[in-house]
């Protein structure tokens, strides 16, 4: 059993292994909106706010809502991964906004001044710290008053129907990642530190009809990436048994929330 906070210089490094994760999302989810249009209509953005992405990774929800966002944001993309940096800068520059900056940085210790930020975003990322309250804080830190923190995580069932499979290398049969910093702790930890915060969940669920792409994005990082052949052998046949059983699709609940906070003016 492993933490989803270990290895993650390696697991980070560039975006190749997070693609194996994100297909399942994008070639199966059923919903009315996409994921990424679907967080943009909630962010009170303003015409050239200011705006920190922390863990910023290789900027897919940008290039996706380029054309959705309110004109002149400067952008400031922040990794703890130097490569995601560079992937994200590169993504960004060609996109219509007033500046992008790029910043290789722990979120735990933010190389900015106070209240730099109108608004900081973290996306399906405080999971990944060993204290994400502290990486709350230093958001806040850099938030000008009125300013807001955007935070997307996932619920303790999300995807449930998967995971239980993982069972196969000792893990817990939930998300990972809502086992670290899931909905409770994002409410809790947000609230605590503004003393406000409004949750939506995004509606959505998934159809799976490729076992293989089930298999790639669990095995991507630890425990099933590293697995030796036994466990491996185990997980695929536990993964083509849940798929018979179910007539060759596999029907997957999502669990994954926007939580927006507003820092005191």
């Amino acid at each position: 059993m492993s933490s989803i906070t270990e290895g993650n210089a390696a697991e980070y490094g560039d975006s190749r292994k997070l693609a194996a994760r994100a297909r399942l999302h994008t070639a199966y989810t059923i919903a009315e909106t996409g994921w990424f249009a679907w967080v943009a209509a909630r962010l009170p953005l303003k015409p050239a706010d200011r705006v920190l992405d922390v863990g910023c990774g290789p900027a897919w929800f940008w290039a996706a809502t380029a054309g959705l966002l309110p004109e002149n944001l400067h952008l400031a993309l922040a990794d703890l991964s130097s490569g995601m940096v560079d992937e994200a800068v590169a993504r960004c520059s060609a996109l219509p906004f007033a500046s992008v900056r790029g910043c290789q940085a722990d979120a735990a210790a933010l190389p900015f001044e106070d209240g730099a930020f109108d608004f900081v975003i973290a996306m399906h990322m405080l999971y990944h710290l060993p204290d994400p309250a502290a990486g709350i804080a230093e958001m806040a830190r850099v938030l000008k008053p009125g300013g807001f923190l955007a935070v997307t995580t996932n619920g303790i069932g999300n995807m449930r129907e998967i995971y239980r499979l993982t069972a196969v290398f000792g893990s817990a049969p939930t998300d990972p990642a809502a086992d670290a910093f899931g909905y409770d702790a994002a409410e809790q930890m947000m609230r605590t530190q503004f003393g406000n915060v409004a949750i939506s969940q995004y509606p959505a669920s998934m159809r799976i009809t490729e076992p293989e792409d089930v298999f790639l994005a669990l095995t991507s990082y630890p425990p099933g990436e590293g697995a030796d052949e036994p466990q491996l052998s185990r997980f695929r046949r536990a993964i083509a048994n849940a798929f018979r059983q179910e007539g060759g699709v596999l029907e997957v609940s999502k669990e994954t929330g926007l939580f927006l906070s507003r820092k005191p003016a």
